[in-house]
């Protein structure tokens, strides 16, 4: 509910600090005293339409604060969650309005679009006044007011699922047959790129390899003179295995003379001359292999740049290639494969469709036997509220299946008619000011707690009716006020008298200013204040004690 109200320089309020509470509060006062600014100031509150004219005269800007107490699961906490916003404790809403016409909006003390206070704005409050156009008068929630009465959310959200689930897979469908069709287009190029590359059967590192032998081949000739003479320089006749066979021999010799003293000197010859000869055999066989062969230098060169010429061809490394032929074998597999794989999901999307329009078509149903209802139930309320002759109807206009969306087939619109054969058409249309508050208020006792804002205004809805119309209207009202926070703006004593609280607005002059200019002002009555207004309703500008007698017997009858 709308627990408080601070307003600051909003035209002829200077400062007001109001506490509200539950149940239905009357608004009451003189023509003139100020009752629209103080809806004025709650409307930009809550999202309404800036106007540098709200703002007081001698003020450069203005200001509106409105705290509401709400559960914690209310759509309007959502709100915020969703668009990461603090959302604990109450919600304060809060507008500054400048002279110049610029305006800031504020929630939880965190600065907002004022697109976002509206859309929580609208959540918290409903305002039903002569020429108001949300809540109830706005045909695009007509559709989900049906569905909360008739109890049928858990039906329309499980079609906005199936909705859902039907358009990714005709997504899915979609996607694929492009796919299909891009990749039938290249399938002849695919083909032909394949085969190259299957003839070319190219492998990982083979690049690297070639380009080693490539180098290797390309400087055999040097390599082959310089290893000739290394082999030379160890086994000639005059290298150094025959000059180590010289030394060893005579060493040999005179070793027995030399009592032992030359066995490690023969020992290391020894050895130098096992670890020679493996050292030749070594450079015979890197002589062998390094052998220059230009037949072979041909075919590595002709295998390496057809291989470069190949990697240059598809913009992938030569490593890549092999991993490149993978890929298109398995694009070429999917063209062959995705015929079926098509048909697959064509059948897919169909199927989800069916079962799509199978739902909407049972929520269609439902909505047109909740409709009947719904008629039935306003239809007892417009009677008493002087409108026997009025027609209402909510209107199921079941839609093409091409052209159902995620809330089903049916468009919804609530239809009246004021007088008896006249035609039916829109609420804000057909009706006129006081009618269509009535309307307004025979729906919204019809919907009960269903659907609404948990604070709701009424703007005069008893405009033109008096005596036990006017009471039947407060009693409504009181009605309402079971569920919900119910305000009503009222020159009637009859609603004044059934509400549970009162307040009362009035023009003065302000002591604080020196010029004392007038100013609205709004008071709480308790109950011999509360009297006295409702006996000036029932009076006039003389209060009598008729009047004030008159008073104590409405406010008995309150329930």
């Amino acid at each position: 509910m709308l627990s408080a109200l601070s307003i600051r320089d909003i035209v002829l309020i200077d400062r007001l600090e109001l506490a509200l509470a539950r149940g239905l509060c009357a608004l009451t006062g003189e023509t003139g005293a100020g009752k629209s600014i103080l809806l004025d100031a709650l409307g930009l509150a809550i999202g309404a339409r800036a106007d540098a004219g709200l703002v007081g005269q001698d003020a450069e800007q203005g200001s509106v604060t409105a705290v509401f107490d709400v559960p914690d699961d209310h759509p309007a906490r959502a709100i915020l969650r969703d668009d990461g916003l603090d959302a604990e404790g109450d919600l304060i809403l809060r507008r500054v309005q400048a002279k110049d016409g610029r305006t800031r909006a504020f929630i939880n003390d965190q600065a907002v679009s004022v697109g976002l206070l509206r859309q929580v704005g609208d959540a918290l409050v409903e305002i039903h006044g002569q020429h108001d156009e949300r809540g109830l008068l706005d045909p695009s929630g007509h559709r989900a007011l049906l569905d909360s009465f008739g109890g049928l959310d858990a039906a329309a959200a499980e079609v906005r699922r199936l909705w859902g689930a039907a358009a990714e897979a005709r997504l899915a469908f979609t996607e694929h047959e492009a796919s299909l069709a891009r990749a039938r287009a290249e399938q002849d190029y695919l083909r032909h790129v394949v085969g190259e590359l299957d003839e070319l059967s190219p492998e990982p590192g083979e690049e690297t390899k070639l380009a080693e032998e490539r180098a290797l081949m390309m400087h055999s000739e040097k390599i082959a003179g310089d290893l000739a003479e290394a082999a030379d320089a160890i086994s000639s006749d005059s290298g150094l295995e025959a000059r180590l066979n010289q030394a060893l021999r005579r060493l040999s010799r005179v070793a027995e003379q030399a009592g032992g003293r030359l066995d490690q000197a023969i020992a290391a010859i020894d050895r130098t001359l096992v670890e020679a000869a493996e050292a030749r055999d070594e450079i015979e066989r890197a002589m062998r292999a390094l052998e220059f062969d230009p037949a072979r230098l041909e075919k590595a060169e002709t295998r390496l740049f057809a291989l470069r010429a190949a990697g240059r061809k598809h913009n992938v490394a030569v490593d890549n290639l092999a991993a490149l032929a993978d890929r298109l074998r398995e694009q070429l597999a999917d063209i062959e494969g995705g015929e079926a794989k098509l048909a697959r999901l064509s059948q897919a999307a169909d199927a989800a469709r069916a079962t799509y329009l199978k739902a909407a078509e049972s929520l269609s149903a439902q909505r047109i036997k909740a409709a009947a209802k719904l008629d039935q139930a306003v239809a007892r309320e417009l009677k008493p509220l002087k409108l026997e002759k009025a027609t209402f109807k909510t209107e199921v206009n079941v839609l093409a299946a091409e052209d159902a969306g995620p809330d089903g087939l049916d468009r919804v619109s609530f239809l009246i008619s004021t007088n008896p054969g006249a035609p039916l058409g829109p609420l804000i249309k057909i009706a006129s000011g006081g009618e269509l508050s009535r309307f307004v208020l025979a729906l919204k006792v019809a919907l009960a707690s269903r659907g609404s804002a948990p604070t709701l205004i009424f703007d005069e809805v008893d405009s033109g009716v008096g005596g036990a119309v006017a009471e039947a209207v407060g009693r409504r009202l009181a009605e309402l006020a079971r569920t919900a926070q119910v305000l009503v703006v009222t020159h009637s004593p009859q609603v004044a008298a059934l509400a549970r609280h009162h307040l009362r607005i009035s023009k003065g002059g302000d002591n604080r200013t020196r010029n004392a200019r007038v100013a609205t002002r709004v008071d709480v009555l308790d109950h011999v204040d509360r009297r006295e207004e409702i006996a000036r309703m029932l009076a006039g500008a003389t209060v009598t004690d008729e009047a004030r007698a008159a008073a104590d017997r409405l406010i008995e009858n309150r329930p």
